[in-house]
């Protein structure tokens, strides 16, 4: 029997999918699933007899079965519940395996994990790579964006089979490329990640300031976020929110219109604000999203709330053209800022970490396939292409004049939703960020003049050199 490029061990929808990628690309695939105690559904079988029918995918029942099918060196592709199950199907490979062989774990690891596998892998002699897989179901089948990292000497046994599977650009580019050593493919997936929580809140947001600002009904909100997805905000989340508004249920009704208020999450976001958190690095919009998202989750409360404060929701209903117009400015401004603080989280580990990132080239691998992608990602390129060591994203000349031009509407706006009570924490976060990003003197002095008469942590002075501290003996008199 003619022996597998890759073998693939997971085959719930992701694992199927990048399978059938795969084999539709030319590539000899061998699959393998664990049996879940009590549910011993032939899994492998189903696969192979429907969805992979004719696909020639080399199906097999064992795990020593599975990895004698592969060529050397063998290459192992694990899509399975990150945790200690990468772990533990590592541990079961090991004896089975040789110097050379490569194990890449396409799940949603925490990059420290990815950073701990790889260097026990290299002590065998073996490669790990940590590979983040953006694109859902449908990019796993069609083409996603695809982020390794880790063993860089697997890259030229793998490069061609991840950038056959990866969508392609515009311009005709896979979206896949080698990030860096460690964990840095898993680690520049969660800051996407993150960043599609912050995006994923704006959006809301802003259809819910539409929707109490402007009575505007779902279908007139669909045609205002189609007309946005032709212009500066294009992207896939801003497409999708236009479907979503328009689908009905067989009855009739919108079906967005009966589902919960209550925001689900996986952890990636929240491992990006930690992390933010660990780094000292402002990470305002994510993090709001984040704990907008923990909120959500206390439905039972906010109830209770509502009542308890008599909380009654009748606005007035503003100028369509004034208010749209800075709902667009808002929406934009506050995107960048989500994006800035992503790819500043980023520079701060790459220094961190010694992973010597290219932000350029990761803007690139956002361009398709991803749920992040968006129109000003090639601008988000050029700028890190021409200064490959800005400080922060908003110091680009273009993403500058955007922000400047925005910042009057974006002001009025956030003004308009607090004083209707609307709860839009994460376009005033983007806000208060850039507004505390841009100030000289800030209130920061009376807090360090606190923290010295207290607990005598010493404090700067304007009029002496940087790096040299003072304290005072504030309660002593003069």
């Amino acid at each position: 029997m003619e022996k597998a490029d890759i073998g693939l061990i997971g085959l719930g929808v992701m694992g199927q999918n990048l399978a059938l990628n795969l084999a539709s690309k030319g590539w000899k695939v061998a699959v393998w699933n664990r049996t879940v105690p009590g549910k011993e559904e032939h899994v492998v079988d189903n696969f192979i007899t429907k969805r992979a029918q004719g696909t020639g995918i080399i199906g097999t029942q064992a795990l020593d079965e599975f990895v004698a099918a592969l060529k050397t060196p063998k290459v192992i592709f694990l899509m399975v519940q990150a945790g200690p199950a990468v772990d533990q199907l590592i541990e079961s490979l090991l004896p089975m395996l040789h110097e050379g062989d490569i194990i890449i774990d396409g799940g949603n690891s925490n990059f420290e994990d990815t950073e701990r596998r790889v260097k026990e892998l290299y002590e065998h002699g073996m490669y790990f790579v940590g590979c983040g897989i953006s694109g859902g179901e449908e990019g796993a089948l069609h083409g996603a964006s695809v982020m390794p990292g880790g063993a860089q000497e697997a890259w030229p046994f793998i490069q061609p089979m991840l950038k056959s599977i990866a969508a392609k650009a515009e311009d005709g580019t896979p979206c896949c490329e080698w990030v860096g050593p460690g964990g840095s493919g898993h680690y520049v997936k969660m800051v996407h990640n993150g960043i599609e929580y912050g995006d994923m809140e704006l959006i809301a947001e802003t259809y819910y300031a539409m929707k109490h600002l402007l009575a505007l009904k779902n279908e007139q909100m669909a045609d205002v976020f189609d007309r946005w997805n032709q212009g500066r905000l294009k992207s896939y989340l801003i497409e999708i929110t236009a479907a979503i508004l328009r689908h009905k249920e067989c009855g009739g009704g919108y079906l967005l219109d009966s589902i919960l208020d209550a925001a689900g999450q996986k952890g990636t976001g929240r491992w990006s604000v930690i992390n933010a958190l660990q780094l000292n690095t402002p990470l305002d919009v994510i993090a709001e999203a984040v704990f907008a998202r923990n909120l959500s989750a206390e439905k039972n409360l906010r109830i209770l709330m509502a009542k308890h404060y008599m909380r009654v929701d009748n606005h007035p209903v503003y100028n369509y053209q004034d208010t749209m117009a800075g709902l667009e400015s808002t929406l934009y401004a506050a995107r960048l800022v989500g994006y800035a603080q992503g790819f500043a989280l980023m520079r701060t580990a790459s220094d961190q970490y010694n992973w010597n990132l290219n932000l350029s080239t990761i803007a690139l691998l956002w361009r398709a396939g991803c749920i992040i992608r968006s129109a000003f990602l090639n601008n988000i390129a050029e700028a890190y292409r021409r200064a490959p060591g800005l400080s922060h994203m908003l110091l680009d000349e273009h993403f500058g004049l955007e922000i400047t031009e925005a910042l009057p509407a974006w002001k009025k706006s956030i003004g308009i939703m607090l004083k209707e009570g609307l709860a839009v924490p994460v376009l005033s976060a983007g806000l208060n960020y850039f507004l505390g990003l841009t100030t000289n003197h800030s209130p920061a002095n009376m807090i360090q003049a606190m923290r010295d008469y207290f607990g005598a942590h010493t404090f700067e002075r304007i009029d002496s050199p940087r790096g040299e501290f003072f304290h005072e003996h504030w309660q002593e008199k003069k």
